[in-house]
């Protein structure tokens, strides 16, 4: 039988593990009266003896009117204090009415126990608060789509008839079409991050202050009045609302409409401005921006929804912890404590109210008549998203597969031991045609491997990436699936390069059996924009849409999923480079001739090596410069230049690798040390939270994840040594009778694993951040905003 106390960890909402019930903590408090018990116990037997007339004396006064006056209370009374504001709400203190055996460490369990109730209702009347004021804000945001929905369909039926035409689809109309820079979210996150850090300082998380309200209130009022107000489009007067649309610009086309937008407003409307009733010009409304008005709305809806079942979740589980400690407390001290103090639980705000209740069936209703056409099973669908099954199968594959890939590459070992492929100037065209695509990959499997090494250790240490990469439940990699992805596909890669070097012992020629390799990279190509519904293909769309945001940069919104794999891709420029190699060899047609040495001695592939060299970087640059210019943090600046110089030190590499001068190596020792020393620093501070003077965790910041310290120092001392790889450019290093691509393949290999190790640090150092702000529901901007007459 799993014990209460691992079933509570694991069922907790990782976001909220602070403001729950310190249940681990209540346990050492009783465990203090457990062994002061124990030990008055003993005394006690010595004792019995001589306390006669004290129990007579005890037992009497039982019966007298003040002892009957005791036991209508119990052992304890707790107290209701009202609280200053009521915001606030009550707060309950135990006065302890029998002499306890241990009065001093029975205080102090009451006296946590108090403590946790208090914090478990203010945090509860905190959340209540902001979903109930979402869940209105999300009602007024359907009044208003309906209304514009009613009168775009008058609109539309009128100029229909008036033009004859019965589908417009671009309708003119007084309302604006205001599509926001993102930085107005990001301020917000901005906002809500500096009130919390406030309030932390007043050691009062989950209340509010006056101080935060003004600071809410003057963010406001400067992203009104700021840079914001030129991606902005008039406010417009409908149906006596003044009313914006707010689209973020997430997408290239929403910023170059933006862009458009204002460009012809600017242009065209100097004159115009001042004409129509109140100054008012007419904007096309149309239905793309009804139909992403209406999908920023859905997507509220279920955010709302996921945010009110976490809260029955808290409400479920400490509501269990109370039981539990209080059923513990009653077998140590032989007390009846339970019946008395759940029932001053039972009528706590927590437990009373029933606003949540009510919020979430009424936000179901909505759901089901505006979303899912009355259908109720399509609505909890998105509403409540069940979640896949494990399978054995998969568990049988994995291991099927692992036995095939090292029998496979076993075999493939020794017959190229036998044949001597991987010696020193041996087999040249074997080293430059076919030996690139293995090596590729090798690497990229490797590093999907150590991916799903990551996703169970995330897993194990509660840390929760669904939510940080904004995946879907449904459809997310979980580590099971990233293994079978991985021992499936080297076990073909393998296999495919076991035939062809077994083909090439039995004596075909280079130039049929050319073929295969790349027959290999076009089969995997394909598998990865195949259209049909197999093997993850939602899985596999999301990362052609994260490639395809990253090469955009800075044109996309950046959100952490897409920074995170552009940092993958800093660590797989071997790999880029082999690509690079192989698909010039083949769309050139040098493999038919065997000319491997073509792309070497064109300009265009020289030319293009150094772009592929410091690309990773580029785009990780122009990331940071788009969350800087969203966001408005500095720290995104210091960033960019960290990607700055790896993009000068990869670019000396590629410079030295061609020319060999001395010149150009004091270069690349120059530019190399200082991008080092700018890597180091940023990983050890940044993600290991290192150099935290006052932390209570010698030199690490104050919350880990890991229960070992060692382990944070021993992964900063590996990455430290797996940065200094490039000095093998230096030394011209290798391993005695290897080819030189086979100790490239091994030094790439050691920046795949360092990235791998790099990855959890980074992602427990972005779960400790956001579960600081207690957010464990993605936080959706709503499209329409209502202006008053001041504003």
């Amino acid at each position: 039988m799993v014990k209460f106390s691992k079933q509570f960890e694991g069922q907790l909402i990782p976001e909220w593990k602070e403001a729950f019930v310190d249940y681990w903590q209540l346990k050492k408090n009783l465990k203090k009266v457990q062994l002061l018990n124990n030990a008055n116990n003993t005394q006690n037997k010595h004792q019995a003896s001589t306390s006669l007339p004290k129990y007579i004396f005890s037992s009497i006064r039982n019966y007298s009117l003040f002892g009957h006056q005791h036991r209508e209370h119990g052992p304890i009374q707790v107290h209701r204090k009202l609280a200053s504001s009521s915001f606030n709400g009550d707060m309950y203190e135990t006065e302890l009415l029998e002499q306890f055996s241990d009065t001093d460490a029975t205080k102090e369990f009451f006296a946590c126990l108090d403590q946790q109730l208090n914090k478990v209702n203010k945090f509860y009347r905190t959340k209540e608060k902001e979903f109930m004021d979402r869940g209105d804000s999300l009602k007024k945001q359907m009044e208003i789509l309906h209304m514009l929905k009613t009168t775009f369909k008058e609109l539309q039926s009128k100029a229909g008839s008036s033009h004859g035409s019965k589908d417009d689809q671009s309708i003119s109309c007084t309302f604006s079409n205001e599509e926001d820079s993102v930085r107005s979210r990001a301020q917000e996150e901005m906002m809500d991050t500096t009130s919390t850090d406030d309030l932390e300082k007043n050691e009062a998380p989950f209340s509010d202050s006056p101080r935060a309200e003004e600071l809410a209130k003057s963010m406001q009022i400067k992203r009104e009045n700021g840079k914001l107000k030129t991606l902005s489009g008039r406010v417009i007067n409908c149906q006596g609302k003044n009313l914006r649309i707010n689209i973020p610009l997430t997408t290239p086309s929403r910023t170059f409409s933006a862009i458009s937008y204002l460009l012809r407003e600017d242009l065209l409307n100097q004159s115009s401005r001042q004409c129509g009733p109140e100054g008012v010009n007419n904007i096309h409304l149309n239905k793309t921006n009804l139909h992403h008005a209406e999908k920023m709305i859905k997507g509220g809806f279920i955010e709302l929804y996921k945010g009110l079942g976490y809260l029955k979740v808290y409400w479920n589980l400490n509501m269990l912890a109370f039981i539990k400690i209080l059923k513990k407390f009653d077998k140590v001290t032989e007390k009846q404590i339970l019946p008395i103090y759940i029932k001053v639980v039972e009528s706590s705000y927590f437990n009373s109210s029933d606003k949540v209740m009510k919020l979430a069936d009424e936000v179901e209703e909505l759901f089901i008549k505006n979303f899912a056409e009355e259908n109720r099973r399509k609505a909890m669908k998105y509403l409540r998203p069940s979640q896949r099954k494990e399978s054995h199968a998969v568990t049988f594959f994995i291991g099927l597969f692992t036995g095939t890939f090292l029998a496979l590459l076993a075999g493939y070992a020794i017959m190229a031991h036998v044949t001597g492929l991987y010696r020193p100037h041996q087999n040249s065209v074997y080293m430059e045609t076919v030996y690139p695509v293995l090596s590729m990959f090798s690497l990229v499997f490797l590093h999907f491997f150590l991916y799903g090494c990551n996703t169970l250790a995330w897993k194990r240490t509660r840390i929760n990436y669904s939510f940080i990469f904004e995946q879907a439940p449904t459809k997310e990699l979980k580590y099971i699936d990233i293994f079978l992805i991985c021992t499936m596909a080297m076990s073909a890669v393998v296999g495919v390069m076991f035939l062809h070097l077994t083909l090439l012992t039995k004596g075909y020629y280079y130039a049929k059996v050319q073929d295969i390799p790349w027959l290999l990279l076009l089969g995997f190509l394909l598998l990865l924009v195949c259209p049909f519904n197999i093997i993850y293909r939602s899985s596999r769309y999301r990362f052609l849409c994260v490639i395809r945001n990253i090469i955009l940069s800075p044109l996309y919104k950046v959100v952490m999923l897409d920074f995170f794999m552009a940092d993958q891709l800093c660590s797989q420029v071997p790999m880029l480079r082999n690509l690079e190699y192989v698909a010039c060899y083949y769309i050139t047609g040098s493999y038919k001739t065997q000319d491997y040495g073509y792309c070497m001695r064109t300009k265009h592939y020289r030319d293009l090596a150094y772009a592929v060299s410091f690309l990773p970087y580029y785009w990780r640059a122009m990331q940071c410069a788009r969350r800087w210019f969203d966001e408005g943090q500095t720290s995104h600046l210091v960033n960019l230049g960290k990607y700055v110089s790896a993009m000068l030190a990869a670019g000396a590499k590629v410079a030295y690798e061609k020319d060999g001068s001395v010149g150009w190596l004091c270069v690349l020792v120059i530019m190399s040390s200082a991008a080092t020393m700018y890597q180091l620093y940023w990983d050890f501070v940044k993600d290991w939270g290192l150099l935290q003077m006052n932390s209570k965790n010698p030199w690490l910041r104050n919350e880990l994840m890991l229960q070992r310290k060692a382990i944070y120092y021993l992964s900063m001392g590996l990455n430290l040594i797996l940065r200094l790889a490039w000095l093998q450019t230096v030394l011209h290093s290798s391993f005695e009778n290897v080819d030189y691509r086979v100790t490239s393949l091994f030094l790439a290999s050691l920046e795949v694993i360092r990235r791998g190790l790099w990855n959890f640090f980074r992602l427990e150092n972005e779960h400790l951040n956001n579960a600081g702000k207690f957010r464990a529901v993605k936080i959706v901007p709503l499209p329409f905003h209502e202006m008053d007459e001041e504003d």
